[in-house]
């Protein structure tokens, strides 16, 4: 069982069908179901028998409470995928030169601290059992200074260093943690829509979500990394 938390139709239902032909059983979470028919649509014209569920997956209770649901109906959780893409951050970025604590603090509680509720829900049960994966995604400006990101680079950098040091605490544990360090647009998803949309001249660099979610899997079988990066930014 995979839960993908933070489905969209970009990066977390191409991270459904790559594991779904492995044999995992998709169980997607987003905030609204809206879209939940297409996704199941989707998985299914390629054989994939997926399961949907609305939370919000910055809310802890709700994250705890769907986590429960999928495990009652659907079985044991082998992998998560963590990769909400919250479009309200965006509102909230500022340069670094003008941000205040607020700034910074809306990334942190968009990201950060739902990415360790999920952990904190999961990982007991995944440590029981001697296996499982956690992935999560993350901004490339966790790595490299980019000013445009300003206010969202401390959170993104502190996203990036917990799963890397998750990872190390759990090396010998046979549960993985690893991060995907995604520079760019991802196409197909709901950014990449609406820079489409309303300013399809200032479309940044774009990444193309089949390519990160093959990473995604080989980071999962392999194990051998940590993190796998994505740029199609100049930094």
């Amino acid at each position: 069982m995979l839960a993908v938390l933070g489905v969209g139709p970009g990066l977390g239902l191409s991270i459904a069908h790559r594991f779904g032909r492995e044999g995992f059983t998709p169980a997607l979470v987003s905030r609204i179901d809206a879209r939940h028919a297409t996704y199941r649509a989707s998985l299914a014209e390629a054989g994939i028998t997926a399961h949907t569920y609305t939370a919000d997956v910055t809310d802890e209770a709700q994250v705890r409470a769907v986590l429960a649901r999928i495990t009652a109906e659907a079985g044991e959780i082998d992998a998560v995928y963590f990769g909400p893409a919250d479009l309200g951050v965006g509102s909230a970025i500022a340069p670094l030169t003008e941000a205040g604590a607020d700034n910074l603090r809306v990334p942190f509680e968009s990201i950060v601290l739902p990415a360790a509720q999920v952990t904190q829900a999961v990982l007991p049960r995944l440590l029981e059992r001697g296996t499982g994966s956690l992935l999560f995604a993350g901004g490339i400006s966790g790595k490299y200074p980019i000013p445009l990101l300003g206010s969202f680079a401390p959170a993104a950098a502190a996203l990036r260093m917990y799963v890397l040091t998750l990872n190390a605490a759990l090396r010998d544990q046979g549960v993985y943690a690893g991060t995907l360090t995604i520079g760019g647009v991802i196409e197909r998803g709901d950014i990449h829509r609406m820079f489409t949309e309303q300013a399809p001249d200032s479309m940044p660099g774009t990444l193309d979500p089949d390519d990160i979610a093959e990473r995604a899997w080989l980071l999962h079988a392999e194990r051998d990394e940590a993190e796998a990066e994505f740029n199609a930014l100049v930094v």
